[in-house]
């Protein structure tokens, strides 16, 4: 049971975390994002595309394949498995020592915003996001903001 709530924990962790870290927390943290390479945070971003595309309001947008799904989960439970108790096993046992369970979640959602970062920097998806503002009522904008904080 303890081992399900850990894993609850690390897929809540790609939520943002209003929670001050600690100094373990701190070291826990730099050491997943520096542990992990660029295939693990890959595998970590379709993980969370595909578990976020299987609430019901976004089912239509996709059609990922069970068998997708399933091996997407176990090659991340694996990572998460090998980060916790091999790549960062002192960090990570020191961190729930002193700063309990919300080190696991403060330090696995700092590894998903650094994964996430890349996903966002792509210039595909960059290209994609700008084309938001040929659709932006710009002089709608200029009437709440200051005259030079929205550029026409």
């Amino acid at each position: 049971m303890k081992l399900k709530l850990y894993f609850a924990l690390l897929f809540l962790s790609f939520s943002p975390v209003a929670v001050q870290a600690g100094p373990f927390t701190d070291q826990l943290s730099i050491c997943l994002v520096n542990q992990t390479t660029p295939a693990d945070k890959q595998e970590l971003i379709k993980w969370v595309y595909v578990a976020i595309s299987s609430h019901p309001e976004l089912g239509s947008l996709s059609n990922i394949p069970k068998k997708l799904g399933d091996e997407l989960n176990k090659n991340v439970a694996s990572l998460f498995v090998d980060l916790l108790t091999s790549r960062c096993r002192k960090q990570a046992v020191e961190a729930v020592k002193y700063e309990k369970n919300i080190a696991l979640q403060t330090s696995f959602s700092t590894l998903g915003r650094v994964a996430m970062q890349g996903l966002m920097t792509n210039p595909g998806v960059a290209n994609f996001m700008g084309g938001l503002d040929k659709y932006i009522d710009k002089e709608k904008l200029q009437s709440v903001f200051p005259k030079d904080a929205v550029k026409k």
